[in-house]
């Protein structure tokens, strides 16, 4: 993950600093060409598991396929015969502007992927090693209902943190914030989740999250019987006093 991280950063960084194309490339070129096209189709996909892709074609009549990552701010209001300027890279349209000069990047534009790299590697490792410590625990604590609990706990937490990431990286892509913002958010709030798992681990191992109320009550005794009454002309009662 780490070496996808830097290798979406140079890729970015190379795209921000390409020179504008003097003229048509003829093959794939690292400088960046304007080129006009009409939208033939335009599919949203919603409800599906399936970018949203668009048919663009050139003023030759040639068609070229692009696919986005979301759906707004361009594709949503594409509808054929529209006019739009994609910007071509490396052989690719990485960028489609619409007239009224809003932009969006394809699943081929390089800007905001170490954001997702970034995201996708805090979720990973977070998830993936509190499950690995919360497994191991209650492998080697399988007789031990306290240690069991207390491991459940570190998984359930990991799957916290584990959203918490993803959580964060929708938020940075839908304010546009930059990359320092994921780590210095996700910290905070795992910061907080780690002291909540150590605190609830804790507390199991100590017992504190025993059910002290049993399960099913048990068989009451009956209750004594009552004194026997005494008759009211026998020894001791109001006629022998008499």
């Amino acid at each position: 993950m780490a070496l996808q991280i830097r290798g979406a950063l140079e890729r970015e960084r190379e795209f921000r600093a390409a020179p504008a194309c003097t003229s048509v490339p003829v093959h794939a070129s690292g400088c960046l060409w304007k080129q006009k096209f009409t939208v033939r189709t335009a599919d949203m996909h919603r409800g599906k598991r399936v970018a949203p892709e668009a048919q663009l074609v050139l003023p030759s009549g040639k068609p070229w396929h692009v696919t986005f990552g979301r759906t707004e701010p361009v594709v949503s209001e594409m509808k054929p015969g529209d006019k739009v300027v994609g910007l071509i890279w490396h052989g690719q349209v990485v960028e489609v502007r619409d007239a009224h000069g809003r932009r969006q990047q394809t699943s081929e534009g390089p800007v905001g992927w170490p954001e997702d790299r970034l995201g996708g590697a805090l979720a990973c490792f977070a998830f993936g090693l509190t499950a690995l410590v919360g497994a191991v625990w209650g492998l080697f604590a399988r007789d031990d209902k306290r240690q069991a609990t207390a491991a459940r706990i570190v998984r359930w937490h990991g799957v916290g943190m584990g959203g918490a990431a993803i959580l964060t990286l929708w938020a940075q892509a839908a304010n546009d914030w930059p990359m320092w913002a994921i780590p210095v958010i996700w910290g905070s709030v795992a910061l907080l989740l780690c002291v909540s798992m150590l605190a609830f681990a804790i507390g199991a191992v100590r017992g504190d999250l025993d059910d002290e109320t049993p399960s099913s009550p048990g068989p009451s005794s009956p209750p004594p019987p009552p004194p026997p009454a005494l008759p009211v002309g026998g020894p001791g009662g109001p006629r022998a006093s008499r």
